[in-house]
């Protein structure tokens, strides 16, 4: 049984009219007489129930708040799919900005991971390298630090320590076979390329 309310054979424009009055019972006729409509025009687009009615429940929201200042060229009807049509892009256009957001944090975050993980294990690998470079005897270690860390030429070295550039050169050379010895190929292919 149909409940019968005193504005239902009311025009939109008389409900309007009354709503700018403050009338309740005008909206509530409204409100009645769309939202059904409405609500299916929006699920039709977002495929989500509760978010059409949330749609739904903002514009007549709007509609109540507004109710002094609307004025329509035409009929309620097409002002109320164009309020709808208008909420449901934005909530698409903020859903696609939101994934977006969300992807490019989560690339980000791997992103970060990784070079994270490749930093931790770049650090693992200099304290490995620094320590085998301690371990090597005094002399050679010193002539070979010069020569990779301060970058110094053979004839430089030499004359910094006072002894010959054959010298210095032995020390290298025997420094790069221990350290290719002990830390394999990849390693000392690292330390070629400090």
């Amino acid at each position: 049984m149909k409940v019968v309310t005193p504005y239902q054979d009311s025009s939109d424009r008389e409900l309007l009219d009354l709503l700018k009055e403050n009338n309740q019972q005008a909206f509530a006729e409204l409100y009645d007489r769309y939202k059904v409509v409405l609500h299916r025009y929006a699920f039709k687009w977002l495929q989500d129930r509760d978010a059409a009615k949330d749609i739904i429940q903002d514009i007549f929201t709007i509609v109540w708040i507004k109710r002094e200042s609307i004025t329509l060229e035409k009929n309620l009807s097409g002002y109320l799919y164009i309020a709808v049509r208008n909420a449901i892009l934005r909530k698409i256009e903020r859903q696609d900005r939101d994934n977006q957001y969300a992807e490019s944090l989560k690339s980000f975050a791997s992103q970060e991971i990784s070079n994270t993980d490749y930093l931790a294990r770049e650090k693992q690998l200099k304290d490995i390298i620094e320590q085998e470079i301690a371990a090597l005897p005094p002399k050679m270690r010193e002539v070979f630090e010069l020569s990779r860390n301060e970058y110094l030429s053979h004839a430089q070295i030499a004359e910094r320590m006072g002894i010959s550039e054959l010298t210095v050169r032995t020390h290298v050379k025997n420094a790069l076979k221990i350290l290719r010895g002990k830390l394999g190929i990849y390693l000392f292919l690292y330390l070629l390329m400090r």
